[in-house]
């Protein structure tokens, strides 16, 4: 069996994450480069001690001893790697495994002496330095037996921390990943929501003239489809260019004019800069619906509705505005329809904190104001049904006004 696949049986416990073993380059990579900096620096140490002593020629025994001593304990450091994935302390039951810690300190030290012997020796011949003077072996283990403890301690420490930081990070993103899939099926739901309001809307439109005016009625039907075709181009997109959703909102206004008539008056004023600007779809049909369903237009003497869209700095103003009676103190607008309510959760799932949205009686009728970050179709990834709001950008803002 493999050092990989004891550590991922190891690491197959109920409740505790499975971490891989770092590929064999990746820790080879670092054992080299941190033990390469380390026997630089102890060697740096001991020859100066030597030249403060007035101790001449040194230099390549010292050189030696302390980069074998180094390297040798990069060859180990990649076993106790594999050592501590495969008893590993950040686990539930760690202390059943210190005695196996403890066994694994005395082995690194033995072999980290005898390895620092061994290579010493051939290079010291090799070189034509004569046999190297380790001295009393026995006493040798038990002196490097303390340094070893603390290099091996502290190996089994930075081991611990990179998994436990691992760990939390492979948290993190199945967290951020559930949370995600979360938000797409509530926005998913609530695009739903919206589609069949207005169909059944329209439809009620359409029954209400069939009878009296068939002329105006196919119209209307002739209205409709052309609305559900552009609703269908949109269907798999939570953000739109503004172009496209106007197209939905003016077929659907036509389709409201053919059952108001003069009764209903819409001004849409649109600044030419903000038509690729990305706005999520469905966001202004159900908003002028709401307007339309309790403003005036309803009323012998209609009622007008304003919608206005330009860009203000690093902002997108939209608004929807009715000169209805507005909404009763006391009401809860979102408790009634679907429309407001909806608009509100999916903008809130969008754009997090980067948006703004308000519901309110404005002067002689009622306003809905939203916030959202302002991005250009043209230079902004389409935004699809699997949105992430971590992804979206913090800056910029766009002003919705709207009515209810």
């Amino acid at each position: 069996m493999t050092i990989a696949s004891r550590a991922r049986e190891a690491e197959a416990v109920p409740g505790i994450d499975y971490l891989e073993l770092p590929s064999r380059r990746r820790v080879w990579g670092v054992a080299l480069s941190l033990f390469t900096v380390t026997g630089a620096l102890r060697f740096t140490y001991m020859y100066f001690d030597d030249i403060a002593r007035r101790e001449a020629g040194t230099l390549v025994r010292r050189a030696i001893e302390e980069s074998t001593g180094a390297y040798t304990a990069a060859v180990l450091f990649v076993a106790v790697v594999a050592f501590v994935w495969r008893y590993p302390l950040d686990r539930p039951r760690w202390r059943a495994r210190v005695p196996a810690h403890v066994a694994g300190l005395v082995a690194y030290s033995l072999a980290h002496t005898t390895l620092m012997f061994l290579t010493r020796t051939v290079i010291f011949r090799l070189l034509g330095m004569g046999a190297y003077d380790y001295g009393y072996m026995p006493a040798r283990y038990l002196m490097e037996f303390g340094q070893d403890a603390i290099s091996y301690a502290s190996f089994v420490a930075i081991i611990t921390l990179y998994r436990y930081y691992r760990v939390t990070r492979q948290r993190e993103v199945r967290t951020a990943q559930l949370e995600r899939g979360l938000a797409q099926a509530e926005l998913k739901n609530l695009r739903l929501q919206l589609q069949p309001h207005f169909l059944f809307n329209a439809l009620n439109t359409i029954s209400s003239t069939m009878y009296d005016d068939p002329r105006s009625a196919d119209r209307l039907i002739g209205q409709l489809s052309q609305l559900l075709r552009l609703s269908l181009r949109t269907s798999h997109a939570q953000e739109v260019p503004l172009r496209e959703e106007l197209d939905v909102l003016n077929c659907y206004l036509g389709l409201m004019t053919a059952r108001f008539g003069s009764r209903l008056r819409v001004n849409v004023a649109i600044m030419p800069d903000v038509s690729d600007a990305l706005v999520p779809s469905l966001l202004l049909q159900p908003l002028v619906e709401n307007a339309i369903r309790h403003g005036n237009a309803s009323r012998a003497t209609g009622g007008a509705i304003e919608v206005h869209v330009e860009r203000v700095g690093a902002s997108l103003h939209l608004s929807v505005a009715d000169d209805g009676p507005g909404a009763p103190a006391d009401a809860d607008i979102f408790a009634k329809g679907i429309g407001l309510s909806a608009t509100r959760d999916r903008l809130r799932l969008l754009y997090g904190n980067s948006h703004r949205f308000s519901a309110e009686n404005h002067g002689p009728g009622f306003a809905v104001d939203i916030t959202l970050p302002y991005r250009r179709a043209a230079i902004a990834t389409m935004v699809s049904s699997d949105l992430a709001v971590a992804d979206l950008p913090g800056d910029g803002a766009a002003v919705v006004a709207a009515t209810r």
